[in-house]
């Protein structure tokens, strides 16, 4: 009887181990729901960034539509590095399926909105879903597979980024043309539905995800790196537009955000399991990859922001074509990072990245020996190459950083990733954006501007009727001076960046980890140097 019944207990045990091995090795299926993941979460801007004329005309408030962008970024940011330490904590799954359901909820809040407060309100809980698909999905990508492998899933998600670049605004202008703006929000729900489905279907994590002792989390340490991102970001991203940069606004929330940072640096260092631990910044490599991946951040505001600015108002092209002249960039992205793998298993991860970014400080630089006006093919073909040299950079840093830290720390210092990236770009909107005015302003006399900043400038030259040849030729060529100032800035950024890497070791340290589906439990991870990894 007792035979019978430990052969019965046995075979239960075998049939559970086989079972849960079956379903974690679907990695068909759990990768196309994090690709639906980061569809969701790439199209969200590009598609409602071409609907908002319809929005402000069917709701109003024009004075702070803003605040579309600007919540969503900003609740989307500031959470990351929470769901990070979530996903460490409980596991990626609870969290991805957290997030997702947190941005449909968001999106079918934002169909029905009835006025404008209430669409920004309904925005800023689809970028509390937004924060958790963003992290979550990089972390299951390197869960999936391993490192000989990781550029596979990388190029697919980086596909995804580009497509939705391309294909956002067209989709966004069809509907708001021939549907209806609250469309947008409401095409979300079947991908999210899908992507939510095969998440709880086939996603099967490690038991050790479960059963390994938890530390209680640090609610704490997560309310107030969120309040002091909430702060820091609300007055770099309203600074100098909402209002001018030395107002009081701007100063009582940059005082307000330092004080809160400072408060969350006491409380994290007495925390036991803190959301933003001190590893992430005494560990070197992470350290490293954190400042450059946040000067990448600071870089891309050059092309993302003022380059189609650029392209209509000294080139004289149409929003579409302008659009084109853009995302080329995201053509050749995602294939020069499914193909750096190539490079990084020869020379190393920071080898590969200090190529890259060399290259995109040359090829930023190139930007300022344009001809006035100039043929719009040329801007285009450095966006080519700049999106070449990046893919060289970026890819190589993510997956050397994934690489050198275990399951239960991946989560955490991939969204250190993510988050000093955003910040990045939310430093470079405001810092460039004040350079940009600050030339137009020297460059033009007071009877030559029809307003003091770059979108009151691009405005006037989208319809230049009445204004003097001689007034259009003067913004034209003051436009071309700021994107060329932008542009150097932003090859200082990508100098910021390979200062940064010489920081890391020359050789990542990296663990070598099978893939999630190949797990066993509590299998101890063995470190060993770079050059041994494939």
């Amino acid at each position: 009887m007792g035979t019978a019944g430990s052969g019965s207990a046995s075979a239960g045990a075998a049939a559970r181990t086989e079972g849960a091995a079956a379903g974690a090795t679907r990695r068909g299926p759990v990768v196309a729901a994090l690709m639906l993941g980061m569809a969701l979460a790439a199209l969200d801007s590009t598609v409602i960034a071409t609907a908002v004329p319809q929005i402000v005309g069917d709701l109003g408030g024009f004075s702070v539509f803003s605040w579309l962008f600007s919540g969503y970024l900003l609740a989307a940011t500031v959470t990351i590095p929470v769901y990070g330490r979530l996903s460490d904590t409980f596991g990626r799954k609870p969290v991805l399926i957290a997030g997702i359901v947190l941005f449909l909820a968001g999106s079918l809040l934002c169909a029905a909105a009835w006025n404008m407060a209430a669409l920004i309100a309904f925005r800023v809980v689809q970028g509390l879903g937004g924060g958790a698909l963003q992290g979550t999905v990089q972390t299951l990508a390197a869960d999936l597979y391993p490192l000989e492998e990781r550029p596979k899933i990388q190029a697919r998600l980086s596909t995804v980024w580009a497509t939705s670049a391309v294909a956002g605004p067209l989709v966004g202008g069809l509907l708001a043309a021939y549907a209806d703006w609250r469309w947008i929000f409401l095409v979300n729900l079947p991908l999210g539905g899908l992507a939510l489905w095969l998440t709880a279907r086939h996603l099967v994590e490690p038991q050790r995800a479960r059963s390994t002792e938890r530390a209680p989390v640090d609610w704490p340490g997560a309310l107030l790196v969120f309040a002091s991102g909430a702060l820091l970001l609300t007055a770099l991203v309203q600074g100098g537009v909402a209002w001018p940069w030395l107002s009081a606004p701007s100063l009582g929330l940059l005082a307000g955000g330092v004080l809160l940072v400072l408060a969350t640096v006491v409380v994290e260092r007495r925390a036991a399991a803190p959301i933003v631990p001190g590893w992430v910044w005494r560990r070197r490599t992470i350290a490293a990859v954190n400042l450059a991946l946040g000067a990448l951040g600071l870089l891309m505001v050059a092309p993302a922001v003022f380059l189609p600015t650029y392209a209509q108002a000294v080139l004289g092209l149409g929003p579409i074509a302008a659009g084109f002249v853009l995302c080329v960039m995201t053509l050749s992205w995602p294939v020069s990072a499914s193909l750096s793998h190539h490079l990084y298993r020869r020379v190393g991860f920071r080898q590969s990245a200090l190529i890259g970014i060399g290259l995109a400080g040359l090829i930023l630089l190139s930007f300022l020996l344009l001809p006035y006006p100039g043929e719009p093919w040329q801007p285009a073909l450095i966006m080519l190459a700049l999106g070449a040299a990046l893919g060289l950079f970026q890819l190589p840093l993510i997956v050397g950083v994934q690489s050198t830290v275990g399951w239960h720390e991946r989560g955490t210092t991939t969204a250190s990733v993510l988050f000093c990236r955003q910040i990045g770009q939310s430093l470079g909107a405001a810092l460039f954006g004040a350079v940009a005015n600050g030339v137009l302003t020297a460059r033009l006399g007071e009877g030559d501007a029809p307003g003091g900043d770059l979108d009151t400038v691009a405005r006037a030259l989208d319809d230049p009727e009445g204004l003097p040849a001689a007034t259009v030729e003067a913004l034209r060529r003051a436009v071309d001076a700021a994107v060329e100032y932008v542009y150097a800035g932003a090859a200082a950024a990508a100098g910021l960046a390979l200062l940064a890497l010489l920081i890391a070791p020359r050789r990542f340290p990296v663990l070598k980890e099978p893939a999630l589906q190949e797990q066993p439990i509590h299998k101890p991870s063995l470190r060993e140097d770079e050059e041994k990894a494939p």
